[in-house]
């Protein structure tokens, strides 16, 4: 964390402009080198950049904000330059040319931003989903994250819980004293009242179904026109389309974004009970495995011959006599498009009760098994008579709490993490 570090932290070149990032304990000097001057503090200040030779590199605008106050908790400063390659590779090797000065790691800018206290882990998390986030309810989610809400919610829970350890912890300081031996009145209750919201907070929906997307599998016997509907839906001609029975052998997945929700929907092989064909039995045993694996499946068979809770499709409403089922079917074309759009509105109604809440923090697995860990503590708390187990249990949870935000933390989760994140982040 000595090092003084360099990247670009702009979208790829070529474009208008390019920001290059310095961080660290000689981020000042190697201002004063390119820029040739002192950049007054949180100011944008125009500057001719020149290499130790004194060659014109690029104008620039120079920012320069010196530590703890800025974005990584040390002396920063950025070059915001022309947008082009060789300007970039031009500047960065100017940079890289002065001493005490590297390349920085992915990710190693936000990592320093950890590690100097500027934000702390679920804050990270949340900030490699935001830079992931491809759909509007990825974006709210993670800006909730990455914006602090677990975090501050996580630290009310720990200072609750530092109040409770301190009461434990007075009963057996003094527990030959006749006024303190016992538990205050309303600590078991203060208990099951943070494990009530610990768990509100568990059965919420996880974050990982965002990145995974609704995953919808279309299903049916062969020729019952599911590879037609799958391409009217991602609209794309990814699935081959044919009147030949058997044509999709093998699942097909395409992932699109319908109204700001995630989705994933697959094209799986016409099932029956039996099939000549090696490479179509193979096909239909895959798509049995799809169905299990459905957050939703339309289902284009005869009414009834689906699995449970499976959506009744009719997808030939525009051949003659097409509609072959009973009104509580979803009627329409996959060939002409028919019926097609409002089908996609129903299934993004649905599919959000499954996403977290617009702005609502949400939990990865990482934060889910700590927080079961902490809630699981309390539980254990409440079933305990003896004061020093109690503290014990109390002592477990908070040690949980700290792990999730990052008080606690090992250094290969981090390296994990952190290299999640662009070069420049």
């Amino acid at each position: 964390m000595t090092d003084t570090i360099f990247a670009v932290s702009s979208g790829a070149p070529p474009a208008a402009i390019g920001v290059i990032r310095v961080t660290g304990p000689l981020a000042g000097d190697a201002v004063r080198q390119l820029a040739g001057r002192n950049i007054a503090a949180r100011r944008a200040s125009l500057a001719t950049l020149r290499d130790a030779d004194g060659v014109a590199l690029d104008q620039a605008l120079v920012l320069w904000f010196p530590g703890p106050e800025n974005a990584t908790g040390e002396d920063l400063a950025e070059f915001h330059c022309h947008g082009g390659r060789a300007v970039l590779a031009a500047v960065q090797k100017a940079l890289g040319a002065l001493d005490g000065l590297r390349p920085a790691d992915a990710g190693e800018f936000t990592r320093r931003a950890f590690a100097n206290g500027r934000i702390d882990l679920a804050e990270s998390e949340g900030l490699a989903d935001l830079l992931s986030a491809e759909t509007e309810l990825q974006r709210a989610a993670a800006m909730a994250n990455a914006g602090g809400a677990l975090s501050q919610q996580v630290e009310r829970w720990r200072a609750d819980l530092l109040k409770l350890s301190a009461q434990v912890e007075a009963a057996l300081d003094f527990s030959d004293e006749e006024d303190v031996d016992e538990l205050p009145e309303g600590f078991t209750w203060n208990i099951s009242e943070l494990s009530k919201e610990l768990r509100d907070w568990l059965d919420r929906p996880r974050s990982e179904k965002l990145g995974e997307g609704y995953r919808v599998v279309l299903a049916g016997p062969p020729n019952s026109g599911k590879s037609t509907l799958f391409n009217t839906l991602v609209e794309s001609e990814a699935a081959i389309t044919s009147p030949i029975a058997g044509t999709t052998r093998d699942v097909i997945e395409r992932a699109v974004a319908i109204e700001g929700v995630p989705f994933v929907f697959v094209d799986t092989a016409g099932l029956r009970e039996a099939a000549d064909d090696a490479i179509e039995t193979i096909g239909i045993d895959r798509a049995r495995e799809q169905l299990s694996q459905a957050d939703c499946v339309l289902w284009l068979g005869e009414e009834g011959e689906g699995p449970t809770e499976a959506w009744e499709i009719e997808p030939k409403s525009d051949l003659p006599n097409g509609a072959s089922k009973s009104a509580g079917a979803i009627t329409l074309s996959g060939k002409s498009g028919e019926g097609v759009a409002e089908l996609k509105v129903k299934l993004a109604e649905h599919a959000r009760h499954t996403f977290p809440k617009p702005g609502e923090g949400a939990l990865n697995q990482r934060q889910h098994d700590l927080l079961s860990d902490a809630e699981n503590a309390l539980r254990l708390a409440l079933g305990q008579r003896d004061h020093l187990l109690v503290g014990e249990e109390l002592r477990r949870a908070r040690i949980a709490f700290d792990r999730l935000i990052g008080r606690a933390t090992t250094e290969d989760m981090l390296d994990t993490l952190f290299g999640r994140f662009c070069i420049g982040k």
